[in-house]
């Protein structure tokens, strides 16, 4: 079965969000959907997820699952207030819990903070499979960039997070604490063993250099001919000797911070004080 898709591309973070609906009738999922953050004045917004929310309302689509590819670390997922007003299930890898115990370390969370992925309505593992009206949803645990990425496969659409970019781009960095090229390689693996004619929607595109306008949906046969990281039957050792080469050269991005406090938390805020006050840390040194 082939869903639908809608794109709803953020241009102050890169990312893009999908709603994909069955076509035989109202249920749909919200992947990777966006809080906008203005990080000097730590004030949130809600306009990106509210172009979602408004879409969904429009067309009368019932909201199943909230899909998280991964603990983002360049953007505030909005999953709880989407849920707050269209319903759904948050769902992310079942390795979150390694996300959460390595980062609740950085941010000094304490005991408080439970490192279990309770957050979450649902932990995903490799192989399992839900479905979105009629449509299955395949579960394949795509690590690399970080220990809980995913890729949902839905029907002929792949939905790969950070793994992959298009194929002018490449690939996902390796470099948060819990990542690793040689790994990255591997689950690259199992997404381009796919059909060549799977539909593959990647989660940020930052267009290449020579390219005018953003895109975000490929194939797996194009990345298998054509990315610039894997295509054309590059070896793993080729991989993560550029992999690892590139990534020593990179900033950190600019919500790192923030996304990550958050998102480990499947979205919400730390908690707040007596006063009703919610503050984010910033560790020194620590990333």
């Amino acid at each position: 079965m082939s869903p639908e898709v809608t794109a709803f591309f953020d241009e102050a973070t890169n990312t893009i969000s999908y709603v994909v609906r069955d076509p035989k009738g109202s249920a749909c999922a919200v992947v990777d959907s966006v809080l906008d953050f203005d990080y000097a004045s730590g004030r949130t917004d809600t306009r990106s997820a509210d172009a979602i929310i408004g879409f969904v309302r429009e067309k009368g689509y019932e909201v199943q699952w909230l899909l998280e590819t991964h603990v983002h670390a360049d953007h505030l997922s909005a999953a709880p207030y989407i849920q707050q007003e269209l319903g759904g299930r948050i769902g992310i890898g079942d390795n979150i819990r390694i996300v959460q115990d390595t980062f609740g370390k950085v941010f000094n969370e304490g005991t408080e903070f439970q490192r279990d992925g309770s957050q979450f309505d649902q932990l995903f593992h490799e192989g399992d499979s839900v479905h979105i009206g009629q449509l299955r949803v395949d579960v394949l645990h795509t690590p690399g960039h970080t220990p809980a990425c995913l890729t949902y496969v839905i029907g002929d659409a792949a939905f790969v997070g950070d793994t992959l970019f298009m194929p002018d781009f490449g690939t996902a960095r390796c470099d948060f604490p819990g990542g690793s090229s040689e790994t990255l390689f591997a689950s690259i693996q199992k997404i381009l063993a796919l059909p060549d004619e799977t539909r593959i929607f990647v989660g940020h595109d930052y267009k290449a250099p020579g390219r005018d306008d953003y895109a975000w949906e490929t194939t797996v046969g194009e990345q298998k001919a054509l990315n610039v990281h894997v295509g054309s039957g590059k070896s793993a050792e080729d991989f993560v000797k550029m992999r690892d080469a590139r990534d020593a050269t990179l900033a950190m991005p600019k919500l790192i911070i923030p996304s990550l406090q958050v998102n480990m938390r499947a979205g919400q805020m730390p908690p707040a004080d007596e006063q009703g006050n919610v503050y984010l840390k910033v560790p020194v040194n620590k990333l």
